[in-house]
This record gives structure tokens, C-alpha cells and sequence, in this order.
């Protein structure tokens, strides 16, 4: 569980508003956002749960969200929207926030993010 913890940002994670701009903007239908939001509170917990000990090893993480967010995009286009420019941006935020949550204050979003096709 988010915050269960007391390895590294597991506060701050736990009081974040994950996706925030996605659910202020009607063009990202809220149901799909919660799917986005529950891919990055599943590598949180993936993250407590494992303590990565360097940034190769987030990176593992971080890339295995990033499928999901792959194939999140389906679920964006079949609902009207997309994972486009602006929501890419704000995800990838989402990516740097967890990383320096837990201490990896210095991961370039293009390695947490590399496998991204959206």
C-alpha cells in the first residue's frame, strides 16, 4: 500500500494528485485517466515494495508502466481522445515525480520513459 512504507517518498506519493491536468481537461475521459493513474500507484507500490537500488533498476520499473501506457493509448482513442503532445508531457511529469519521490532526483523521463510510443 502507497505510504505503508517509510522507504523514501512514500509520503509525498501518497498526498500527490496523480494525472491532475488529464482529469482537468474533458477531452481525457476520467474512467481511462483512472486506468493512467493506477499504473503509476501500481509502480509505487512496485517501488516500496522492491527498493530499487540504483536507476537501472527503476528503470525496469519505469519501463514495464510505460508498456501499460502503451496500450492505455488504445483505450484513450476508443474512448474520443488520445495520448497526445500535452498529455505526454504531463505523464512523463507524472514519471520524473515518482523517480524523485524515491530518491532518484537526477532520471533523464527519456530513460524512465524509452519504450513510449505515444
Amino acid at each position: 500500500m502507497i505510504g505503508a512504507s517509510a522507504f523514501r517518498g512514500g509520503r509525498e506519493v501518497r498526498g500527490h494528485a496523480f494525472l491532475r491536468q488529464m482529469y482537468d481537461d474533458s477531452y481525457f475521459p476520467d474512467h481511462v485517466v483512472d486506468q493512467g493513474k493506477a499504473i503509476l500507484l501500481r509502480l509505487c507500490e512496485r517501488i516500496e515494495a522492491e527498493r530499487p537500488s540504483d536507476l537501472e533498476s527503476l528503470c525496469a520499473f519505469t519501463q514495464a508502466a510505460t508498456e501499460e501506457f502503451n496500450l492505455l493509448d488504445g483505450e484513450f482513442v476508443a474512448a474520443g481522445s488520445e495520448i497526445e503532445t500535452v498529455a505526454r508531457e504531463w505523464i512523463c511529469d507524472e514519471f520524473c515525480f515518482v523517480a524523485s519521490a524515491y530518491g532518484f532526483t537526477q532520471a533523464d523521463v527519456e530513460k524512465l520513459t524509452a519504450g513510449r510510443d505515444w
